[in-house]
């Protein structure tokens, strides 16, 4: 029926239209942003799931941070009982060689000193194995590691304090000077070595765990983004191909109006005859 009062083409060619044009908004809204869901009209729920997963990834950055923090500190730990040990050794062949019957009291005065010096200096690398403030080697020092192993704080990764000083049970029964030496003074700074060089061990694999457990979280967290981008990304190639079709739909669909608006003036034609 032909009516200049209601142009039913033109109201259907304008639906078609307005169709097109809000799809080629939103093809170019994921084209400009690289998503295809970034609020939550696109849709709600995978949303919702993305964006708890985004905050499970932020949490696990403060995770990261305290396990770097606990291997930087270990590490320095670890530096600093390497040294002792190192100085221990040379304390053992200071005493041995004092423990010569033949030597003179000059020469034994001498290798004392320089036992003593050795000893000094077990304490000067105790006291400065520090990071951050804490030291786990240090005498009388209460630092220890309570690294974040996961984002909800419930579980930790510990590595516990040694006193490595001249006054810690490990090494507080060497002796203080060469001045006499037995054969039980030697045993006693043979045990101290190995109790240094153990305690060492369980630092070295405390660090392991520190470093081995930040390597998960970091591939937990490239886990997580990819999985986020599977629900949010947009698929450019397609987006792209989709693109270029609406608009070849948006021009036919304007002169599809255009077309339609022209119908009423076939009715003049009418009266014209």
């Amino acid at each position: 029926m032909l009516s200049i009062n209601t142009n039913y083409g033109a109201m259907i060619a304008l639906q078609n239209l307005n169709a097109v044009n809000t799809e080629l908004f939103e093809v170019q809204r994921r084209i400009s942003t690289g998503f295809k869901i970034s609020s939550p009209k696109d849709n709600g729920a995978v949303w919702a799931m993305a964006q708890g997963q985004r905050a499970e990834m932020k949490s696990l950055n403060a995770v990261t941070g305290s396990l770097q923090r606990g291997l930087s500190i270990v590490d320095v730990a670890i530096s600093g009982g390497e040294t002792i040990s190192d100085l221990l050794s040379q304390m053992k062949e200071k005493m041995l060689a004092a423990s010569d019957a033949s030597l003179n009291a000059s020469d034994r005065a001498a290798i004392s000193a320089d036992y003593v010096s050795l000893r000094k200096q077990i304490d000067l690398a105790a006291s400065n194995a520090t990071f951050s403030g804490v030291s786990l080697i240090n005498a009388g020092s209460s630092g220890n590691v309570r690294a974040l192993a996961n984002s909800a704080a419930s579980d930790s990764i510990n590595v516990d304090h040694v006193d490595l000083s001249t006054t810690g049970s490990l090494i507080s029964g060497t002796l203080a000077d060469l001045t006499t030496v037995t054969a039980a003074d030697l045993t006693n700074l043979d045990n101290a070595l190995k109790g240094v060089n153990g305690a060492v061990a369980r630092l070295g694999t405390g660090s392991k765990a520190l470093e081995t457990h930040e390597t998960f979280i970091s591939k937990l967290q490239d886990t997580m983004e990819a999985s986020i981008g599977k629900l949010v990304d947009a698929d450019l190639a397609k987006e792209s191909a989709r693109f270029q079709a609406l608009q070849v739909k948006q021009q036919l669909a304007i002169q599809a109006l255009s077309i339609a608006n022209q119908q009423p003036n076939l009715i003049l034609q009418l009266f014209r005859n």
